[in-house]
């Protein structure tokens, strides 16, 4: 295999690869909001007086939702503007002539 066919392949397999960790912690992240909010309301609907704690419980638990999709989106990011750390094990393996 040609080393530019071989890089080719290689960026655009990181591209897929960053896309879908961007979508699915999009994806995730709506999903796990929705239920964390449904949850909640239903939650102080059958006990109005626990919705302070509650509420604290509910914000806990969206900043550790929120955390996983910051994390995701970062590294997807770092695959699409960063140096591409398979790339560059590509290149090691790969002699150049």
């Amino acid at each position: 295999m040609e080393l530019a066919q071989l890089v080719s392949n290689v960026q655009s397999f990181t591209a897929i690869a960053g896309a879908i960790l961007i979508g699915i912690a999009a994806l995730g992240t709506a999903i796990g909001f929705g239920l964390l909010g449904g949850k909640f309301l239903e939650s102080v609907a059958r006990q109005p007086e626990l919705s302070q704690l509650l509420m604290v419980r509910m914000f806990l638990m969206a900043g550790l939702i929120d955390a996983f999709a910051a994390i995701s989106v970062s590294i997807g990011l770092l695959l699409f503007f960063g140096k591409n750390p398979l790339l560059l094990e590509v290149m090691k393996v790969v002699p150049v002539h």
